[in-house]
């Protein structure tokens, strides 16, 4: 059959497994920072961009004409669920509050401290052996600014494990209103020395 093929370079650019949430990643060395929590099911990623055309309404002028249409902006969002928990990961699920000796004191105000960056991070080629030399390919999203706008959620099971649902947005700041929060990294495996 001429068309049912697959590229030969195909399981060299698959993603694999979950990933890891993470609240720090280099992507220059391939080191993580702290997980935040063990997840099931996968996790999504969204970047849900917002589109307007200025072309709409105009004589003459076809819809979707690409020299008219603009982004006006994203709202990425990273979600999943989570089945472990830390007073951190409370914190950051709670959105607006605080933590101090694991009590978590929700608040009605947002400050700065309630918004954190995270990663998603997972592996990525045939190459995922880091061996000494941090040689594994992964493909990476940060959101920046993220903060759980879903709530604390908490399902507790029957002879199981609770769940923690998340539904992390990243946030645009006014003091650099040009970067849209979020950025995606996709980096080739090498062979390991």
């Amino acid at each position: 059959m001429e068309y049912t093929q697959v590229s030969a370079t195909a399981f060299q650019e698959l993603q694999m497994n979950a990933g890891v949430v993470v609240d720090d990643f280099t992507p220059n060395t391939g080191v993580i920072g702290n997980i935040l929590g063990v997840t099931s099911g996968g996790i999504t990623f969204n970047s849900n961009p917002t589109y307007v055309d200025f072309g709409d309404g105009m004589d003459n002028v076809p819809g979707n004409t690409w020299q008219l249409k603009r982004v006006t902006s994203y709202d990425p969002v990273l979600s999943g669920t989570f089945l472990t928990m830390t007073a951190t990961l409370a914190k950051q699920l709670s959105g607006a509050g605080g933590e101090s000796s694991g009590h978590i004191t929700p608040s009605n105000a947002l400050t700065e401290t309630d918004f954190d960056d995270i990663w998603l991070v997972g592996d990525y080629s045939d190459k995922n052996d880091n061996g000494t030399n941090k040689t594994a390919g992964f493909c990476a999203v940060h959101i920046m600014n993220a903060l759980n706008t879903s709530g604390f959620q908490w399902k507790s099971n029957d002879d199981g494990k609770g769940e923690y649902s998340f539904e992390f947005h990243g946030h645009y700041d006014i003091e650099n209103i040009d970067t849209v929060p979020f950025e995606i990294y996709v980096k080739a495996g090498t062979a390991s020395s």
